[in-house]
C-alpha cells in the first residue's frame, strides 16, 4: 500500500511571503566578543554567545546598553573572524542583560562556519 502525496507545485509559480525572512534562523551558540560603544558613549568589549544565528547576523545576549541603529563589531571566537554590525532590535532586559538582533552591514553566510538551508527550503506539514 502506497502513502498518499501531495502533488509538488511548479517552482515557477512558488510566490515568498513578503514577510518572509531574508534567511534561516538557526539555534547556534558561538562564543563572540562583541564591542563597541555604550549608548552613553563609553567603550566596550564583552565576551557573550549567539542564542540565534542565520547568514545576515544573529540574536545576541549582552549586558552593554546599546540602542538600536547603533554600530558595533563582532568577532567570531572560533575563527577570529570580525564583522561590523549594526543592532537593529533590542529587547526587553532579563537576567542583566538585553537580547538584541544585530545585521551584518555585509552578509556573510561563512562567517558562522555552518552551512545554511537553501533558500527554496520548506519545513514539510503533516
Amino acid at each position: 500500500m502506497s502513502a498518499p502525496t501531495k502533488p509538488v507545485a511548479d517552482k515557477q509559480s512558488l510566490q515568498l511571503d513578503p514577510g518572509r525572512r531574508r534567511s534561516m534562523r538557526v539555534l547556534l551558540s558561538v562564543p563572540i566578543c562583541v564591542s563597541g560603544e555604550t549608548k552613553d558613549g563609553q567603550k566596550f568589549q564583552e565576551q557573550t554567545r549567539t542564542l540565534v544565528v542565520n547568514a545576515h547576523g544573529a540574536l545576541i545576549s549582552l549586558a552593554a546598553k546599546v540602542i538600536a541603529d547603533q554600530r558595533i563589531q563582532i568577532s567570531n571566537q572560533a575563527t577570529r573572524k570580525s564583522m561590523d554590525c549594526r543592532v537593529v532590535y533590542v529587547g526587553n532586559p532579563a537576567a542583566g542583560k538585553m537580547q538584541m538582533g544585530v545585521e551584518f552591514t555585509d552578509p556573510c553566510p561563512s562567517f558562522w562556519q555552518i552551512d545554511f538551508p537553501p533558500d527554496d527550503w520548506v519545513v514539510p506539514e503533516d
